[in-house]
């Protein structure tokens, strides 16, 4: 798959702005989009009946007025819920439909995968339908990525679909463990916290020839951090703040 060269330093908007807006809402990423950004990351569960939706925890309890796990919940029971601010639940087609006609994008689709939840053969119906729903409906200007803790759809996805591009999250640092997990599942990216990487952890994985991005960025220090440090993306629950900071501040930042 075709994709830009990326944008050093880039800000992603980590569930579309969780921090300033309605997390993983569609008016979430509408706002962030309105407001500059034009990096995203956001979460991918599968309903019941097979449905995917936008959401970053199993439980719906956090952050919408509704209970119970998003696997054990049907599309028409989720399209009943409100979230504590009052948007709709967003559905992964319903994303794609807003994204796919604003070219230059980098997005990072999170397979929110566990063994518990998704085992093998389910594993495999939600990769499947996570490509089916993105890729070909995607721009080719704009950098797609799959990513996960969970090795497993990674190594089912590049087994399946070699032209997709996929990233390992870590809760680690950015460090030989680290950038050998990555280079183990064969990913050409690697995502890594801010708390205990070091310039030269940055370095090596960018040796090894590793995209690396730093998270969780909350404030403008975590941003300024992980420029010192080299990373390429990093991930904003902030990122309306840390855009208009580098904005004002850092124009030579390109």
């Amino acid at each position: 798959m075709f994709v830009m060269a990326e944008q050093k330093w880039q800000i992603h908007a980590h569930r579309g702005g969780r921090a300033e807006f309605d997390e993983n809402t569609l008016s979430a990423f509408q706002a962030s989009y309105v407001k500059g950004l034009r990096g995203f990351e956001t979460d991918v569960r599968m309903c019941k009946d097979g449905a995917l939706a936008i959401m970053h925890d199993a439980l719906i309890e956090r952050t919408t007025q509704g209970k119970g796990a998003i696997e054990d919940l049907t599309e028409a029971e989720l399209r009943q819920v409100r979230t504590k601010k009052g948007n709709p639940i967003l559905f992964l087609d319903e994303l794609v439909v807003f994204l796919a006609d604003k070219p230059g994008l980098y997005i990072e689709f999170e397979m929110k995968t566990d063994a518990n939840r998704y085992p093998q053969e389910k594993l495999e119906v939600y990769c499947r339908k996570l490509y089916e729903s993105v890729i070909p409906r995607m721009p080719k200007s704009s950098t797609v990525i799959f990513t996960s803790f969970d090795k497993r759809p990674l190594t089912f996805v590049k087994n399946t679909y070699p032209d997709v591009d996929l990233m390992f999250i870590t809760h680690a640092a950015c460090c030989d463990a680290t950038v050998k997990a990555a280079l183990d599942l064969g990913v050409k990216r690697l995502a890594c916290t801010w708390d205990g990487s070091t310039r030269a952890g940055v370095r090596a994985a960018h040796q090894a020839g590793l995209v690396v991005a730093g998270w969780p960025g909350t404030t403008v220090n975590d941003y300024l951090l992980g420029v010192a440090l080299g990373f390429d993306h990093m991930c904003a629950d902030n990122p309306v703040e840390v855009l208009e900071f580098k904005n004002r501040n850092l124009q030579w930042l390109t």
